[in-house]
């Protein structure tokens, strides 16, 4: 044997046994998608009028301060749409404080004066740029959010190019309410101090409230409500708070939230503050010893505890949860707020049984094609054709290990993408038979036929194979889910054919002769 054939034997070998152990045992290799193994299929639509909405009043609230900061006591401030906003009670000689503002803190925005008012225009450029990130923050966030719930190789992508939609495939998971619950939860955590408690002896109402207050609240205090439940969670009713506008802390100032066990073995969350976040938390419940203070979720009450000292870093979230609502909360507090709200827009949910069936349906699809191509190969090329046979078992060991060692997911288009595989596999050794059987026939010699068979049936294999592999890198980028698993799928599939039919089937050949001095007849 000479150099050249050995070499090729034992790089064909390496590249097969390292994919052939990269997928055994096939089962616990290779990852099975959504559609195999059963679980939840989410389209989600991110508002972005709600991602450009908060980003206004975040910077009139900016702007309003920075006004009254310069002595414009009466500056006030109104939105027009999601990217205006008007400004009131700013006289002429404040002009230069607005456009220092605006070069120093708010890059964001152009102004004009119209009389006595100011009128704001966010640049265009701009709001591309603050919806893409908005989708890039909510597909972050929840990534997150479903990696702390603990699902085995979840999917949360966006959906195409600059798209609004992010694709979520939870596999093996059955309860598609609460992990709907967990995504879409904004989970916005305040504290407040409370400026009037509800009377002890009653469920504190709307009007009883007021009433301290004369009938109308002042501007420094909010109106909030608590849901009252028993022991079994049933909603009884609600009772209402007057609560301080300012808040103490946010969610924003929590380091870390963990559920754990209150006084009386109730679940709560336990949350620990950033070293800013403490330094106001102390200073404020260090100064209102004796007041209640209301922590607030997404605007409801939960709990309003009374504060016996000084609270610094640490602290618990009480109210009326479930364990799974305590471990919920605590996984939406950590991951942080969604930047804009979310519709949904698609969902599914596939069961482990559908999925095995499916399993079964495809593996049989796979065996009859797979049994089909390879009698056709040997009732076509006779004895050639167990070199096709050869290379299409191969072909499928290469696959399946690349499946397994890049961590790719089989889906049931990717099944598909097997099947086809199937096709494509033996496909490349046909245009060689070919070439090899018209050279024969032209009265070349056996290895003069196979050598020139195979160079000028390459560019053809190339071509083939090449076009096919850029319609599956296309697939690839703008498909989402089972179409970017059937890309994947193909797109391997198109490199083990390529490698079995090029080197690994001319091995073969090469072999065959260097046994003989001299061969003088092919069986194909």
């Amino acid at each position: 044997m000479n150099s050249s054939l050995l070499w090729r034997g034992l790089l064909i070998l390496a590249v097969v046994g390292i994919c052939a152990y990269s997928a055994y045992p096939p089962r616990e290799s290779v990852n099975l998608g959504l559609d195999l193994r059963g679980g939840i299929h989410l389209v989600l639509e991110v508002v972005g009028e709600d991602a450009l909405r908060a980003e206004t009043d975040k910077d009139m609230d900016t702007l309003v301060q920075g006004l009254m900061d310069d002595g414009a006591a009466g500056a006030s401030a109104l939105a027009v749409d999601d990217n205006s906003f008007r400004v009131t009670g700013v006289s002429a000689d404040k002009d230069e404080t607005v456009e220092t503002l605006l070069e120093e803190r708010l890059v964001d925005w152009t102004y004009r004066r119209n009389g006595g008012e100011l009128l704001f225009s966010r640049r265009p450029e701009r709001v591309s740029e603050i919806l893409d990130q908005a989708v890039r923050q909510a597909e972050q966030t929840i990534r997150n959010r479903i990696d702390a719930f603990g699902v085995a190789e979840p999917v949360v992508q966006r959906q195409g190019i600059g798209g609004n939609r992010i694709v979520v495939q939870l596999p093996g998971v059955d309860d598609p309410e609460r992990v709907k619950r967990l995504i879409k939860d904004t989970a916005f955590l305040e504290f407040r101090l409370v400026d009037f408690p509800p009377p002890s002896s009653s469920a504190g109402t709307r009007e009883a409230v007021l009433a301290n207050y004369g009938g109308t609240l002042p501007d420094n205090v909010e109106l909030f409500e608590q849901d009252i439940r028993d022991e079994t969670g049933t909603l009884l009713g609600q009772q209402f708070y007057a609560l301080e506008r300012r808040r103490v802390i946010t969610g924003r100032d929590l380091r870390d939230a963990r559920p754990s066990l209150g006084e009386f073995n109730q679940p709560v969350v336990q949350f620990s503050l950033t070293p800013e976040g403490a330094s106001v938390f102390g200073d404020i419940t260090g100064s209102n010893v004796g007041r209640g203070l209301a922590i607030v979720l997404d605007g409801k009450v939960q709990s309003a505890p009374r504060i016996n000292s000084r609270i610094s870093d640490t602290g618990i979230i009480e109210g009326q949860f479930s364990q799974s609502e305590v471990e919920d909360l605590s996984t939406v507090l950590r991951s942080g707020a969604l930047p804009a709200g979310i519709n949904y827009l698609q969902e599914s949910t596939v069961g482990a049984t559908l999925g095995q069936d499916s399993i079964e349906k495809g593996t049989r699809a796979f065996l009859i094609g797979g049994g089909l191509v390879i009698l056709a190969m040997l009732i076509v090329y006779k004895g050639t054709g167990i070199n096709a046979v050869v290379a299409l078992a191969l072909n499928f060991v290469l696959v399946f290990g690349a499946l397994a060692y890049f961590g790719a997911t089989l889906t049931l288009p990717g099944i598909a993408g097997l099947v086809l595989t199937v096709g494509m596999a033996v496909d490349a050794n046909v245009l060689v038979f070919e070439r090899i059987r018209e050279e024969l026939r032209n009265g070349r010699t056996v290895k003069a036929a196979i050598s020139s068979g195979f160079s000028k049936a390459l560019s053809s294999v190339l071509d083939a194979n090449i076009t096919t592999l850029i319609a599956a890198m296309f697939l690839f980028n703008f498909g989402t889910g089972p179409l970017r698993g059937f890309a994947v799928t193909l797109s391997i599939g198109i490199f083990a054919s390529v490698f079995t039919a090029i080197v690994n089937s001319r091995w073969i050949f090469d072999m065959l002769l260097s046994r003989r001095s001299r061969v003088e007849s092919l069986s194909i």
